[in-house]
């Protein structure tokens, strides 16, 4: 991905494009709460419904660029088996039974968890370096938003794994799945999660033969970087061709991909 994309241009804040109250309330992780032995006597107590939060609309919202504390996070694409390390902390009675970043009521007795930038019901295996203990989380909140932490976990997986004591800990993510499930097939395990397309337009014409020309021009210069195809359909009641790079994991990717090349009046797609 390029670099050196103005950030500032085009940027949506948090608090308006999820428009829920997650992403702007969880700024800090919870590292208190029950002993061990309270957990097991109170861990069905006030449970509240859980409904998973799958569709298309919210993909795209919380898949946008965001601000938290004067910083901007890009949530990007993953694939299955991608892996990464780093500190873990939890999240539990302060946020209970309030809203996550996708809209979603947080149940701290699921196996549930918050990352910066995975998409939404993105399957992760979180493994505690410290003793080797692992859980299965569904990502369905953003955060947590302190320096050099990679996940916030329910209060549950946090016992699961044997770190709520000490608030911390070093993990290690693999992502197992997107949309809620894990990957058993080599066709799933071989997706990218399926969050939405992006493309940038670089063209549209009346005549098919102007579309072919212009796709095979910056087929040359992309070199298979990224795909060139084109979107044929109307415009006015009549045919038109759009021509349009397909390929980018992220609307982040795409700005940077028009920033780079010059394509200041090209349109980024989502689909």
């Amino acid at each position: 991905m390029f670099l050196n994309i103005k950030t500032a241009v085009l940027l949506i804040s948090c608090s308006l494009v999820l428009l829920f109250s997650g992403c702007s309330n969880k700024t800090y992780s919870y590292s208190g709460g029950y002993s061990s032995s309270s957990w097991k006597s109170r861990k069905y107590v006030n449970v509240p419904k859980q409904e998973i939060r799958n569709s298309p609309n919210m993909h795209r919202a919380t898949m946008r660029p965001y601000q938290v504390a004067g910083k901007w996070y890009y949530p990007t694409l993953a694939k299955v088996s991608d892996v990464q390390a780093g500190i873990a902390s939890w999240y539990g009675p302060n946020f209970h039974a309030k809203k996550t970043s996708n809209g979603e009521i947080y149940n701290m007795y699921a196996d549930t968890a918050a990352h910066k930038t995975l998409p939404m019901n993105t399957m992760v295996k979180v493994q505690n370096i410290e003793n080797g203990k692992t859980v299965i989380v569904r990502i369905n909140d953003r955060g947590p938003f302190v320096s050099g932490r990679i996940i916030d976990l329910s209060n549950k997986a946090a016992h699961t794994i044997d770190m709520v004591k000490n608030g911390t800990a070093k993990v290690k993510l693999t992502i197992l799945g997107f949309n809620a499930k894990i990957a058993t097939t080599q066709a799933e395990k071989d997706e990218v999660a399926t969050v939405g397309k992006y493309f940038v337009q670089v063209g549209a014409f009346r005549r098919y033969e102007g579309a072919k020309i212009t796709q095979r021009k910056f087929k040359l210069i992309l070199e298979d970087k990224y795909d060139v195809i084109i979107k044929e359909g109307e415009l006015d009641g009549t045919a038109i061709n759009r021509v349009w790079i397909s390929g980018f994991r992220s609307e982040e990717e795409a700005r940077d991909f028009k920033a780079n090349n010059g394509l200041n009046s090209a349109m980024i797609i989502a689909e």
